[in-house]
């Protein structure tokens, strides 16, 4: 695999021999100093340039990065349609294990763009036409305080969706269990432990994308109960793996609603789990009737 070093002197020699490439910036998790980096970080770079349709139509100009395993055209997506006049990406992944996705903006463009994400760090302007811009941060990504209303309603969604969880483990039905727990009720469990997180750090920090970084602020015991309400498809994994779940945002709802002032509705969250284990109880008095 390339260094890091050899990819940052790919990228700007490529821009410094290209007329038509009038600034670089990067942005991503490279920018972010909170992110411990490793050799999988994507090198999310931009090229500002004055039209993208002359990189569009160069079909050699991604060949000069490196030998590719296999690539994605995101602007090229029908379900996703894009201004490609003005932005055009590539997501490269090349034989080495390096991975590039590379966005070409036109100068108007770029200049809004890089002003919208904090996390940019300017790497070469040759004609000095992108605006100062303050050191990259993650300020934007940082958990913020819920209000009431936001709090009880996702109490209430977690507790709602369970019964669904409950009617489609006695039906068997997999794989709508998987989503409605994995798109649902996990979603407000997630948005919880964030918020009791928010608490902790004064909402001072990011927990990343889909909350990967929980564990740097959660107890041993938390983190392990949180990974334990992951199941696969045997339905008693299931059951027991919902059961954790519910335990766990039960214990974390209350101390974000007392932290915040807020309350938490026991009376709704006992009825619910009722529910889940009367439905158990049927499942399992089925289950003893089948041959």
């Amino acid at each position: 695999m390339r260094t890091e070093k050899e990819m940052y002197d790919l990228i700007l020699g490529i821009a410094r021999n290209d007329d038509r490439i009038k600034a670089v910036y990067m942005n991503g998790s490279r920018t972010n100093s909170n992110v411990q980096g490793d050799m999988f970080q994507d090198y999310d770079i931009v090229y500002v340039v004055e039209a993208t349709k002359d990189f569009i139509l160069d079909k050699d100009f991604i060949s000069y990065f490196g030998e590719i395993l296999y690539m994605q055209y995101p602007d090229e997506n029908p379900y996703f349609p894009s201004d490609t006049e003005n932005s055009y990406g590539w997501l490269m992944q090349f034989k080495d294990g390096v991975r590039i996705d590379l966005t070409v903006q036109s100068t108007e463009y770029a200049l809004c763009a890089i002003k919208d994400d904090k996390l940019c760090k300017i790497l070469l302007d040759k004609e000095s036409i992108l605006p100062p811009i303050e050191p990259a941060t993650d300020r934007d990504y940082w958990v913020t305080k819920p209000t009431r209303e936001q709090f009880l309603a996702t109490c209430n969604e977690f507790w709602w969706c369970t019964n669904n969880i409950a009617k489609g483990l006695w039906r068997e039905e997999m794989p709508y269990v998987q989503d409605m727990t994995n798109y649902h009720v996990r979603t407000e469990l997630i948005k919880m432990l964030d918020w009791k997180v928010g608490l902790i750090t004064n909402w001072s920090v990011s927990t990343g994308k889909s909350s990967k970084y929980l564990y740097q602020w959660l107890s041993e015991e938390e983190w392990q109960m949180f990974l334990s309400t992951y199941f696969d498809c045997d339905i008693a994994n299931a059951w027991a793996a919902v059961f954790k779940m519910c335990d766990l945002f039960r214990n974390v709802a209350q101390y974000v609603g007392e932290q915040l002032g807020y309350g938490y509705n026991e009376e709704e969250g006992a009825s619910a789990l009722q529910y889940l284990k009367h439905t158990y109880q049927l499942s399992k008095r089925d289950e003893k009737q089948k041959p």
